[in-house]
């Protein structure tokens, strides 16, 4: 689940850039759920079965479940297969909760047909649902949980997976007994959720009653969608037990106004179309195996020069991170083929992939030509935009990175602080890229030998990049150990 404090969703309002004062899990499932609902592969779902039997062997999921999903699929409905006694449910919500990329793009055939599927008996079961009702769900939270809960009192809560909740409060009451036994440790709590369905839009968060159509019968039990919202009405200690608490929660959707400003910017970060930006996605997280995966099943379907292009660039920028400089070059040229086709030398479109080339050849110690075409997409930029732009910026940044690069840190500052100025300007101060900045300027300081003030500026890349990006994300370990490896040159 995600935490939404007032405090946070204020400060995203006061300025619609400032989407990285939101839970970055929210984020990403903000995303994925609707590139999800956005693709429509109904009729490749046995491809769609393969590739997720292949994940399945390589997490040691048993043969026997394995085959049974791969033969009998079609014969029952995504609801039963959700609660039967297997490896789906599991894998999905961890999936989802832990905003683990590979698990959820495997599994996004069968999110996408277990939403529609209770979208559809939304609909079939609307008379039940006119007027506004109350469901229950027990839950056991860790400590550090149930502070966030705390703090998200008059905020917001999202369930990023899917969301089993129960008409009858006895059956949450003692679920979260039972959990409560089994670990010490937890704050249990119930959800007291009162839903007005004209309050939301069933299209996003459809629910339904699954009894009749579970695997496992059970007591009167309604389904939500995954990132389904509520308001933190009201959270109180239980009379008869210190470690249980009632929360008081109301049903909301992306189109809270508190949400709604943000959410559209999200989903503006990522753009394009299905699986292209899955791959966006997949790439923004560092997730750079899969998305080479994706990347080349795309090549092969690509209709259109302007897909193969875009596909190349996107390669490109893929294997320069992964630190294989030629095939990045490669994968560039190929897009700048294609693109010069129809457009001009110094077409603004351009300049972001003649700055890209540049930094592959500084990765290369090739400095003459990273400056080459640093220079030439910087050329390009100081023409056609506003002078507080931030690809402006991004030439600058790459600018000073070849004179840091060629042991010219005077130079490379010089630059350095003409991106950051325009960052401080255009970019809300928790953005990863204003990280990349302080980090720049850090490691310029480190080889001028002012240690401290690198220090100082290399922890605030840190926790820039704690604070927007994915806990995996290799940046972060990369800030961790620049920072360690300058205190011991004190």
């Amino acid at each position: 689940m995600s935490f939404l404090p007032t405090r946070n969703t204020s400060d995203a309002a006061s300025n619609d850039q400032d989407l990285h004062h939101l839970p970055t899990n929210y984020l990403y499932s903000v995303i994925f759920k609707d590139i999800v609902l956005e693709i429509n592969d109904d009729d490749n779902d046995a491809k769609s079965i393969k590739d997720l039997q292949i994940y399945c062997k390589k997490q040691n999921i048993p043969d026997a479940e394995i085959n049974e999903l791969k033969h009998k699929y079609h014969q029952k409905s995504p609801i039963w297969w959700y609660t039967c006694e297997m490896f789906l449910y599991g894998m999905l919500n961890r999936g989802l909760r832990s905003v683990d990329m590979e698990t959820m793009s495997k599994l996004g055939f069968f999110i996408r047909s277990l939403h529609l599927r209770l979208e559809q008996l939304h609909q079939e079961q609307s008379a039940n649902f006119k007027k506004p009702f109350t469901v229950y769900r027990g839950q056991g939270l860790s400590k550090e949980d149930f502070q966030n809960l705390l703090n998200s009192k008059g905020g917001l809560l999202s369930f990023n997976n899917f969301l089993s909740t129960s008409i009858d409060q006895q059956v949450s009451i003692a679920f979260v007994e039972r959990a409560m036994q089994k670990n010490q440790d937890i704050v249990g709590v119930i959800f007291i959720m009162k839903i007005n369905p004209s309050k939301i839009s069933t299209s996003i968060t459809p629910f339904a009653m699954i009894d009749d159509y579970a695997a496992v019968k059970s007591e009167q039990e309604i389904l939500f969608t995954m990132h389904t919202i509520f308001r933190v009405v009201e959270i109180k200690q239980t009379a008869k037990n210190s470690r249980l608490w009632e929360v008081q929660l109301t049903i909301t959707d992306d189109n809270d106004p508190q949400l709604s400003i943000f959410t559209n910017r999200i989903k503006e970060e990522i753009d394009g179309r299905g699986w292209y930006r899955m791959g966006q996605l997949m790439l923004k997280v560092g997730h750079f195996d899969e998305a080479e995966g994706l990347y080349n099943e795309l090549l092969e379907k690509a209709s259109t020069d302007s897909d193969r292009a875009y596909i190349y660039h996107q390669l490109g920028w893929l294997k320069d991170d992964q630190g294989k400089y030629l095939e990045a070059v490669k994968f560039y040229e190929k897009y700048l083929e294609i693109k010069r086709e129809t457009l001009p030398e110094d077409d603004a479109s351009l300049a972001p992939t003649y700055n890209n080339i540049g930094t592959v050849y500084n990765n290369m110690d090739e400095y003459s030509k990273a400056l080459r075409f640093y220079e030439k997409a910087n050329k390009i930029y100081e023409k056609a935009l506003p002078p507080n732009h931030p690809n402006l910026a991004t030439s600058y940044c790459s600018i000073g990175t070849v004179y840091n690069s060629m042991g010219d840190y005077s130079k490379a500052l010089e630059f350095y602080k003409k991106d950051i100025a325009i960052k401080k300007i255009s970019l809300p101060p928790t953005h990863p890229d204003l990280a990349n900045s302080y980090n720049n300027i850090g490691v310029a300081y480190s080889e001028m030998g002012d240690y401290p003030k690198a220090i100082s500026l290399l922890e605030k890349a840190l926790d820039i990049y704690r604070k927007s990006l994915p806990s995996t994300h290799p940046n972060i370990k990369r800030a961790m150990n620049s920072i360690e490896a300058v205190k011991k040159k004190l």
